[in-house]
């Protein structure tokens, strides 16, 4: 397709460039075609639950992808630099797997159960009550409320199951606060991502498959926005969304970098 010319991408992963476990080979070339064009990008997830390193290497090993740590960008690096720039006490209670919790103690947090200066909260398998209890009593006691995604839901091979918003909006209810919430399609990991690609957002074009995340992180902070009909949302949803992505393909392979 006949369309602008943009020096830096935003790129989504999961149902963009792969689906779950299952290969999307036009996302595959979509990468290979920018890596030979010599234009930058930033792999943006809301996937907190690997590292960027576990990211990388599952790239390579799946997905035919070679791409330089510094091109991942996931909600829980977005989400220490956020507590970073707030400057609280380094406690936290984190309701969340390995990926998100490696990088916030990385960067010299310590777990604290009972009187935390933050509660973080993302998807988490090994979900338990108990776990819900603790958050949930520390935001009473004016933790900061902080939220790494909004998806409500994940594409996998088995359908749309529970992520980290369901969860989040759980906590929610019952503390009667509302979280800060870090990943797309908020501001804050936006502009992070804008910065470390160093464009101005008119250069730049946020690409995926979920009009509520991706797409709205375009539509919300002045980035064009491109999507692809592999994952989320559907071909026949298109026409009744509230605001039109700027533009729309079946594939990766019909975009013409």
């Amino acid at each position: 397709m006949t369309n602008k010319k943009y020096k830096g991408y935003l790129i989504d992963l999961d149902g963009t460039i792969y689906l779950g476990n299952e290969r999307i080979p036009a996302g595959e070339n979509f990468i290979h075609r920018l890596q030979a064009a010599g234009i930058p990008y930033l792999l943006l997830t809301n996937n907190t639950t690997k590292t960027p390193r576990v990211v990388q290497k599952r790239l390579h090993d799946k997905f035919n992808i070679d791409t330089a740590l510094s091109s991942i960008y996931t909600a829980s690096l977005a989400t220490v630099d956020y507590m970073n720039d707030l400057g609280l006490e380094k406690t936290v209670y984190i309701i969340g797997e390995d990926g998100l919790k490696e990088a916030i103690y990385e960067a010299g947090y310590k777990k604290e159960r009972e009187n935390p200066a933050y509660v973080v909260v993302a998807l988490d398998t090994d979900l338990t009550y108990e776990m819900l209890v603790l958050a949930t009593l520390a935001i009473h006691n004016g933790a900061t409320f902080i939220g790494t995604n909004p998806d409500l839901n994940l594409p996998s091979e088995r359908g749309l199951t529970p992520g980290a918003g369901a969860l989040i909006k759980m906590i929610e209810a019952a503390t009667r606060v509302k979280a800060t919430i870090i990943g797309k399609p908020e501001a804050i990991i936006t502009e992070k991502a804008v910065s470390k690609l160093g464009f101005e957002k008119s250069d730049i074009l946020m690409v995926g498959d979920n009009y509520l995340t991706d797409i709205r992180t375009g539509i919300n902070n002045g980035i064009d926005s491109l999507l692809v009909t592999t994952g989320f949302t559907k071909p026949e949803e298109v026409p009744e969304l509230p605001i039109a992505p700027t533009y729309v393909v079946s594939n990766l392979d019909e975009w013409d970098v």
